[in-house]
């Protein structure tokens, strides 16, 4: 199938690794031009060199998402480098589980405002696209978190609010041809990730989120990527508002 983005534009936040990265070189395999950013500079310098090679324009840079002006000024003058924004992916989170202070702000800050600022600095360049193309994207990476819960901390209920803000987005900016989405991972495995860490400390922990799995595994950022950019192409033109969810059915809900 071809998903019709040769050409086009995008951003991914926290694209150097993991899911965001798989993301990015999938986007640019697809012939999009990418824009990446990442806390640290030598991260971002390898990612945009292996980005390059795929025949595409990549250019990236640091920002810390939890600074909104920052942001926002780093994906407007991204965007304009670019020549235009297509798609979004808003990607970084915080990854904080607890329920103390400290993990409610930095997932807020990260995971919700975030997405809001992202998607704020985007939208002007996404409403041209939109305009000029008849589809523009913006995605937040959520988790299948949102809608299952073991205690009360911060992490699943927060990623639970990205998806009501997709709807809301979504809904509002229909008639400009922006469509919002989320995709929410169920448990996802790579080297250096969170679930790597688990596997080396705590093995035990490590074993039974694997029981939990009915597949038999984990999924790799790769699985991911590949439902993050089908839904972010114009393949999904009429898909805006809705909550992917990909975890190999770890969870017990029914999506409807």
């Amino acid at each position: 199938m071809d998903l019709g983005l040769k050409g086009k534009k995008a951003i991914v936040t926290g694209g150097t690794r993991g899911i965001g990265r798989a993301i990015a070189e999938t986007l640019a395999g697809e012939g999009v031009d990418i824009a990446i950013c990442a806390r640290h500079q030598d991260q971002v310098d390898e990612a945009v060199a292996a980005l390059s090679k795929k025949g595409v324009k990549a250019t990236g840079g640091t920002a810390d998402i939890a600074d909104g002006e920052g942001l926002k000024k780093w994906i407007a003058e991204a965007a304009k480098e670019l020549g235009g924004l297509d798609i979004i992916i808003a990607n970084a989170s915080a990854l904080a589980q607890g329920n103390d202070e400290k993990s409610w702000r930095a997932c807020f800050e990260i995971d919700v405002l975030g997405a809001v600022h992202a998607f704020d600095a985007a939208f002007p360049f996404l409403k041209e696209a939109g305009q000029k193309s008849g589809d523009a994207s913006a995605i937040f990476i959520s988790s299948i978190s949102a809608a299952e819960s073991d205690s009360g901390g911060a992490y699943g209920a927060l990623k639970a609010a990205q998806i009501h803000l997709a709807k809301g987005l979504a809904r509002e900016h229909a008639g400009a041809h922006v469509r919002v989405n989320t995709v929410s991972p169920g448990t996802v495995y790579f080297k250096g990730g969170v679930w790597n860490m688990v596997e080396e400390h705590m093995p035990d922990m490590f074993k039974q989120a694997m029981s939990r799995n009915p597949t038999g595994r984990m999924a790799t950022p790769q699985d991911i990527a590949n439902a993050a950019v089908f839904l972010a192409s114009p393949a999904s033109s009429f898909t805006t508002g809705t909550n992917l969810v990909v975890d190999g059915a770890i969870s017990r809900r029914v999506n409807f």
